[in-house]
């Protein structure tokens, strides 16, 4: 399982991702989920995954080949809008999909990965779309502007909380990181390292950071819920139950 959310605000974006990919008694496995992808002065692209980790790795890799490769084809440096950007993602991993299927079906696996894709195209919005396993996608709305794929339903009532508050772009880092705590404290399939990216609006430059297990940054956030939720729950009404 894991753990990756992005969140569109007035002022920029939010990406954060765990690392976790397995998580037996005595084999704990980690892989990068938050990817910056380099394809021109004017564009940024950020990219997290949830699903088949060979296909994650195999979608990378095509996009690198486009990247690099001259001649008249598709890649994220031509494209002209994030949509479309999109749409390319979609159509990459449903063909890796379609290449591995047969083999992977022999043994009960699936191959599918679902996408999260951030940035900006200079001279469109910043934005944030969910490319689906079959290809197609949504973009974030005004009313529910961030997403989540992987173990969505524990961190979903904090991010949920930013949206309702119209909380700035730093404090809207500290409830990302709060929802995911909370995630990896109900579910040890989610985990550290997490992986943070902040971008500001016309800016494309993302601003990455790595939060280790025994970050003292983690450690402050995590006592300090404990802390606040304890203050908070003396300071509720008291409920009298009739005997």
């Amino acid at each position: 399982m894991t753990y990756c959310l992005a969140l569109r605000l007035d002022e920029g974006l939010i990406f954060l991702s765990d690392t976790r990919t397995n998580a037996g008694v005595d084999n704990v496995g980690t892989y990068r989920k938050l990817h910056l992808v380099h394809a021109g002065e004017d564009r940024v692209f950020v990219l997290q995954s949830a699903g088949n980790l060979a296909t994650t790795h195999e979608v990378l890799d095509l996009i690198d080949r486009d990247l690099n490769t001259p001649g008249d084809h598709q890649s994220l440096a031509k494209v002209n809008h994030l949509f479309e950007a999109a749409l390319y993602i979609g159509e990459l991993s449903r063909q890796v999909v379609k290449r591995h299927r047969e083999g992977l079906a022999t043994v009960g696996a699936d191959a599918t990965s679902t996408f999260i894709l951030g940035g900006q195209i200079l001279g469109d919005r910043p934005d944030v779309f969910l490319v689906y396993p079959e290809g197609n996608y949504i973009r974030v709305s005004d009313t529910r502007p961030f997403f989540q794929i992987g173990e969505t339903k524990y961190g979903k009532f904090m991010l949920e909380l930013a949206v309702h508050n119209k909380v700035g772009l730093d404090d809207a880092v500290k409830i990302a990181l709060s929802s995911m705590l909370s995630t990896a404290r109900a579910n040890l399939s989610v985990g550290p390292p997490y992986d943070l990216g902040v971008y500001r609006n016309g800016s494309r430059k993302l601003g990455e950071h790595r939060l280790e297990e025994h970050s003292e940054t983690l450690a402050v956030l995590h006592e300090t819920w404990l802390r606040l939720l304890t203050d908070a729950i003396d300071q509720l009404p008291p409920i009298h139950v009739a005997e």
